[in-house]
């Protein structure tokens, strides 16, 4: 599977200046080949969470459209998220588009950040989200997702073979988003693939550093500071090699963990 990350500047407010910069990298992505275009959290608006509910629509319209009509022209699957309409208010949710424009798996966040205070603005997700595709079985989360250990060994032990996680992750916290993406591949022995925005918004600057992460924990590719479309091919048989050779998951004693 070709993946291509999409490292962007969102524009604050702008759906339509980010929408037209999506459809670029959907391009690039497709005359590159890429199968698999993830963009970070919140693309299409950024963290303009007063207004949440302006922005927000079901999955099948506004915004989520336009990222349908993209993926079926580019012949791509799309994955990122956008704010959604929930049915106690707008949620961050991620949706994964395929090739034909159909929408085959959402997620919304189950975990909000205080800090950015989506807690103020946004309701939770109710649970995980596991799918099964024809690029793999693909686990779903989304940027402070990333520090709940439980939730990646969860979709490991269903068997999740990669997980995708869009981020608005901000300094000054870049050693934190590097180990940690780290640490979910190696101890779930699967690829991470996190796509993360730059720039700056709110007094907040965004790092970068998007990467996939294979199962040894080696990256594949990682973006520095700035916004462009990144590379990487894996192969999700890898990740039951990986899984044979140090049997981790046949090791577990979850009998003995309990205090």
């Amino acid at each position: 599977m070709k993946i291509a990350l999409g490292q962007m500047d969102i524009a604050f407010a702008d759906p339509a200046a980010n929408l037209k910069h999506v459809a670029s990298l959907a391009a690039q992505a497709s005359q590159q080949q890429a199968q698999l275009l993830v963009l970070p959290e919140l693309w299409s608006t950024g963290y303009d969470l007063k207004n949440a509910s302006k922005y927000a629509t079901d999955i099948h319209s506004g915004i989520f459209a336009d990222v349908a009509a993209l993926a079926a022209a580019f012949k791509l699957h799309i994955v990122g998220s956008c704010l959604s309409a929930g049915p106690d208010g707008p949620r961050n949710t991620m949706t994964w588009h395929t090739p034909t424009g159909d929408v085959i798996a959402n997620y919304s966040k189950l975990h909000l950040f205080r800090l950015m205070a989506e807690d103020q603005y946004l309701q939770a997700g109710t649970a995980p989200v596991l799918v099964d595709t024809d690029l793999g079985h693909a686990g779903l989360s989304i940027c402070y997702d990333l520090r709940f250990a439980e939730l990646f060994r969860g979709y490991a032990l269903n068997g999740a073979q990669f997980v995708i996680l869009p981020a608005e992750w901000p300094n000054p916290r870049k050693a934190h988003w590097r180990t940690l993406l780290r640490a979910r591949a190696i101890e779930n022995q699967m690829f991470i693939i996190a796509c993360n925005r730059v720039g700056a918004e709110n007094g907040s600057t965004f790092f970068g550093h998007s990467a996939v992460i294979d199962p040894w924990g080696e990256y594949l590719v990682e973006a520095a500071d700035q916004p462009g479309l990144f590379f990487a091919e894996i192969d999700v048989a890898e990740v039951d090699r990986v899984r044979e050779k140090i049997k981790v998951f046949e090791d577990r004693r979850p009998d003995v963990y309990q205090l």
